[in-house]
């Protein structure tokens, strides 16, 4: 909640009572764009589907986002994030050998909001050029399609799917998280065949290694990768995390700890570029929170609080000319 209604207005408003879409049709008058994602089937039976508001408002852009689509077979399913990632196959590329896992933030769900968000700016765009307003659908479960592209081709003409090898990389080698003396797990790639002299000369300690017939091309490395983990396991277990990622920034090796939360709440980038605002929450405490990536040169980014459920519900209604009674009488009533 906090996460993501930072900067906004909370109106709470009961659906299913007239005089609560009556509130809402009032409302989308004068708006740019309405987002839903309702249950199947829920916007239609308000009167809240993109055909029925394209005839009430044709300024008005309806955004919605579905599991699997307003259309097709699985249009009337339910969709939760994990589910899509089954669905999509990305829980089969996640984990390790022995066991599948799942993406540890709600990926599914963040994509199709990204999707909506660039969807609803290209509608914006449009009707500011052509003046017509084209609604918008995307589906959680067709977002993540659209992330899965590089293994689904992968797999559609390679003939296999790219296995689940945890930190490691279906195609480079080396290439994942190694542990270290202090126990904390360093990840570093070699890229080309340059990296891979340098970090058998001046790190590995072994130069004749890059002219190895089991590691003298990239897919000679990735076919012996057992062999040559061992090796670099074996280098990276004798020295502390940090020397390691010295070592290997000295030899323009690109290389990363692999942090907790805690060590990425603390990241030294995001402190040195300011990028940490603090913004009241329900209740009169402030949270950390963080800037959008998106930086756009001298506009400064909306940093408001995090509104409590209905917070503004009194002041919106006012804004439509309300009476404190009438205010009262829906809210003695539960439509607000």
């Amino acid at each position: 909640f906090v996460w993501l209604n930072r900067s906004k207005e909370s109106l709470t408003l009961d659906l299913k009572d007239p005089r609560g879409r009556e509130i809402l049709h009032r409302l989308l008058d004068d708006a740019d764009v309405f987002v839903q994602n309702l249950a199947p089937g829920a916007a239609g039976r308000l009167g809240l589907d993109a055909t029925d508001l394209a005839e009430r408002c044709p300024r008005l852009i309806p955004c919605t986002v579905s599991g699997y689509g307003t259309s097709g077979p699985w249009a009337d399913r339910k969709a939760y994030d994990l589910l899509v990632q089954c669905q999509t196959g990305l829980v089969s590329l996640t984990g390790t050998a022995e066991e599948t896992a799942r993406v540890g933030i709600s990926v599914a769900d963040i994509a199709a909001g990204m999707y909506a968000y660039s969807g609803i700016l290209t509608a914006l765009y449009t009707r500011a050029t052509t003046g017509r307003a084209h609604p918008v659908e995307v589906s959680l479960f067709e977002a993540l399609a659209e992330w899965m592209g590089q293994p689904a081709y992968y797999t559609e003409y390679g003939g296999s799917q790219p296995p689940r090898l945890g930190t490691r990389h279906a195609t480079i080698a080396p290439y994942g998280a190694y542990r270290a003396a202090d126990g904390k797990e360093v990840l570093f790639s070699v890229q080309n065949e340059r990296e891979w002299a340098a970090l058998c000369a001046d790190f590995l300690g072994q130069p004749e290694l890059a002219e190895d017939p089991r590691f003298a091309t990239g897919s000679d490395r990735v076919a012996h990768r057992e062999e040559l983990d061992a090796v670099v396991a074996a280098r990276i277990a004798r020295s502390d995390s940090d020397a390691v990622l010295k070592d290997l920034r000295d030899i323009a090796i690109a290389c990363a700890g692999v942090n907790d939360i805690a060590a990425f709440l603390d990241h030294p980038v995001l402190d040195a570029r300011d990028r940490w605002r603090r913004v009241p929450v329900p209740g009169g405490a402030t949270v950390r929170a963080l800037l959008p990536p998106a930086d756009l040169a001298g506009l400064p980014a909306r940093m408001d609080p995090v509104p409590a459920v209905g917070e503004h519900t009194d002041a919106i209604l006012a804004e439509l000319g309300r009476s404190p009674d009438e205010i009262a009488a829906l809210r003695a009533d539960a439509v607000i």
